[in-house]
């Protein structure tokens, strides 16, 4: 791959440094260093203003705008919505000497800033040196809560060995930030006031009438006096702290937020809401609440940490990975989902896509399962939108968007939105993956199978039979990769329609044996007859998969071995990326693929296909693919770990697992590629430790180990039980941190694994 590192950020295992203000890489550093909790998130913007090239990013999790576009057409969107930026709850503004803070314009040294993985705190601290020859260092902490979602804090310390003084200090609220992606202020405020010890501010965005309250309360290390002040769409509170050589000063602020969606909720209800939020907020000081974030993240890394020895760089990065993952998404606010960005930026929109369910599913199926159930209750409480989505396309049954942030799609380019039709799969796979993993069939009977009926429906109507071959497929669609657009029997699309049929249809038969009554109910109420479900049987068996029996190469779509071959290393790499230098119809124009599309389902379904085939397969496509999509890089180093490739699974492993911290891509500074974050997890779990969790055979390990390492380890969560697999040069230790024994078939034995846990030589080809 033609990506070249940008290293800048100081290698350490369990936090992110910088050191040194690097006025260049200051947005990708605010996308390293965001903060969020699933509920909310907060960019690495400097709390006391910047004047230079600086992104304040404060979202919330399914809080929207909407903008209208100008569609003629049935079936395309009219209308999308997308994650508003929101409330600047950091708001700061310091004055000293009669000089205002500000890194673009102030004179400053010792600058670093770092995020701690073992306590979520982010801290940065600078020298301050003032025109008067003297000097004041200033540190800022910061915390998004991974257990009160509503709450966020800031603290502020100011020391100094010679200056003697004042600082003036506004702290506040402030609704006042553009919007980048749209060029403008989304919100109007409605209401700004105190109650109590609580500072509080209103406002509404323009066009969907979300609205967001958010309060602060202050504690100053002198109990300073302070007086209320508003501003534009700010309210704030003014003060002084006195400074003198030799001591400490600060101040620190908590701030509880609550986003509304109902426009039926009155002014006062949400008020009222906000504020008893607030009041009852157990964390009641800014010291307490390091002490609960520290417990949290105790917690998580006990389950859930990744250790590779001799590897100081991608240890860093994994550990980053598994924060930023849990940072993302808990399951805790029922509703959500994951945007492609996480809450670290405005591209994509902080829209959600179909790697939902493929990519970032696993982790939390292994770490997480309320999570992983939550992320698939999305999708059922969006039922509704997809069945009118459905409609919209002259469809039956549900039609999942390609890109959604509440459901409805909002993705304004019609050949996304209309062909790319796996998201279905992806949603119907999901529910097949968590309830195999999990044996939640609680879940599969109230709202999995609901979805999968009307996902049936969708498919068996947008599918046709084929004039020559008599055979099912679908027509005029774009697959996974999307350099390849209007194909037909996209062989990715088939087989996971086929695959979902059958397990629909094998999940049909286990209901009506175990809860006839509910099935009964269910299918009464959605109209589904018997004569329609067994239907789909022959839809399955007639699939057409595209496959070359001589090679056991499948074709990517009809027509695909015929298309012009381009050399993809002939192309220069002040080309990339394609989208930027090529014109959009050239890109289509060739056997070039962007992303995983026939390898992409031998992974998902790993297990229903040969090395061979896997083997074939790998090495047609792979000589094929650009990699310009962040999630290529771990599904190939996947399938090259097992394919005994070992020089191109680390390089693979290298490029995904550092991909922002070290800003391949050179975009990071518009946000974390969440999913492919999500991916970096499956790459060392599904690639170095040969997990398969999708065979008959239950749970599945073949672990190797890349040549540049002495050892490495991960832990993950299966059938209430924590496992433990510990990998050297020499041999493989499998056991049970805590919870029953549980069986896995390790190296092709089948084993039991309990606290004592098994131990084998190492069986499979070293990687590297």
């Amino acid at each position: 791959m033609a990506k070249v590192a940008d290293k800048y950020l100081k290698v350490d295992p369990w936090a992110v440094v910088e050191e040194g203000f690097d006025p260049a890489r200051n947005r990708v550093s605010e996308s390293i260093f965001s903060l969020g909790n699933e509920y909310m998130g907060v960019r690495g913007y400097p709390d006391e203003g910047y004047s230079g090239d600086s992104l304040v990013g404060s979202y919330f999790n399914g809080l929207y705008e909407e903008m209208k576009l100008g569609a003629h057409y049935k079936g395309i969107i009219r209308r999308l919505r997308f994650m508003a930026n929101a409330v600047n709850w950091l708001y700061t503004r310091i004055e000293a000497d009669g000089e205002t803070l500000d890194l673009a314009k102030s004179t400053f040294s010792g600058y670093t800033r770092r995020v701690d993985f073992r306590t979520g705190v982010y801290e940065r601290q600078f020298i301050w040196h003032l025109a008067s020859g003297k000097s004041i260092r200033i540190t800022f902490e910061r915390l998004v809560s991974m257990t009160q979602s509503n709450l966020g804090g800031q603290r502020v310390t100011f020391e100094s060995d010679d200056f003697e003084g004042d600082i003036h200090i506004r702290s506040g609220l402030d609704f006042s930030p553009i919007h980048e992606d749209q060029g403008k202020n989304l919100w109007d405020v409605t209401e700004r006031g105190q109650q109590d010890e609580w500072t509080a501010i209103v406002a509404k965005t323009i066009s969907t009438g979300n609205r967001l309250i958010s309060a602060f309360t202050l504690d100053t290390s002198s109990g300073a006096t302070t007086a209320i002040v508003e501003d534009d769409k700010k309210v704030m509170q003014a003060f002084k702290l006195t400074l003198k050589p030799g001591q400490l000063s600060y101040f620190s602020k908590l701030a509880v937020n609550y986003a509304e969606k109902d426009t039926r909720v009155d002014a006062k209800s949400l008020w009222d809401k906000g504020i008893g939020l607030a009041q009852a907020m157990p964390i009641k000081t800014f010291n307490d609440f390091l002490v609960d974030q520290a417990a949290y993240w105790t917690q998580i890394w006990e389950t859930s940490d990744i250790a590779i020895e001799g590897d100081p760089d991608n240890q860093q990065g994994i550990r980053f990975c598994i924060f930023q993952l849990y940072q993302t998404y808990r399951g805790d606010n029922p509703g959500f989902n994951i945007g492609a960005k996480g809450l670290t930026g405005e591209a994509y929109r902080g829209l959600a896509f179909w790697d939902t369910e493929t990519y970032c599913l696993p982790f939390y199926l292994f770490n997480n399962p309320k999570a992983a159930r939550s992320l698939l209750e999305f999708r059922y409480r969006s039922l509704p939108n997809a069945l009118e989505r459905a409609k919209e396309v002259d469809c039956k049954g549900a039609f999942y968007p390609i890109a959604t942030i509440d459901g409805t799609e909002s993705c304004d380019l019609w050949q996304h939105s209309n062909l790319q039709l796996q998201v279905g799969t992806a949603v119907g796979y999901g529910i097949w993956h968590y309830v195999k993993v999990t044996g939640d069939k609680t879940f599969l009977h109230a709202q999995g199978m609901e979805m999968l009926l009307q996902l049936c429906r969708f498919y068996e109507s947008r599918g046709q039979w084929g004039q020559k071959t008599g055979q099912f497929g679908y027509y005029g669609v774009m697959g996974p990769d999307e350099f390849q657009l209007m194909v037909n029997n996209n062989c990715y699309l088939n087989l996971m329609a086929k695959n979902l049929f059958e397990y629909t249809l094998q999940a049909i038969q286990e209901m009506r044996q175990d809860v006839p009554e509910s099935f009964d109910r269910l299918t009464e109420r959605l109209g589904v007859t018997e004569a329609e479900w067994k239907g789909w049987q022959r839809l399955a068996d007639d699939m057409k998969i595209p496959l070359d029996e001589e090679t056991g190469v499948y074709e990517q779509h009809d027509g695909f071995f015929d298309m012009p071959h381009i050399d993809i290393h002939s192309i220069p790499v002040t080309d990339f990326p394609l989208y930027h230098n090529w014109s959009y119809d050239r890109i289509y124009r060739y056997d070039m693929i962007k992303q995983p599309d026939v390898l992409m389902f031998m992974f998902l379904y790993n297990q229903q296909f040969s090395l061979e085939s896997k083997r074939a397969n790998y090495e047609y496509y792979e000589s094929r693919c650009i990699h310009e999509s962040s999630l290529s890089p771990s599904i190939h180093s996947i399938f090259a770990a097992e394919l005994g490739k070992h020089e191109e699974a680390y390089k693979f492993f290298e490029f995904a697992t550092r991909l922002d911290l070290d800003n391949y891509n050179r975009n990071t500074r518009e946000g974390l590629h969440t999913t492919s974050i999500a991916a970096s997890w499956m790459n060392i779990v599904y690639g170095f430790g040969g997990m398969r969790s999708d065979g008959p055979d239950g749970l599945v390990l073949n672990p190797s180990i890349p040549s540049q390492w002495s050892g490495y380890s991960f832990k993950f969560l299966y059938r209430g039980t924590v496992l433990s697999v510990k990998t050297t040069q020499s041999d493989v230790e499998v056991k049970a941190v805590s919870g029953d024994p549980v069986q896995v078939r390790l190296y092709g034995r089948d084993c039991t694994i309990d606290a004592a846990g098994v131990r084998l030589e190492l069986e499979a080809a070293r990687v590297g």
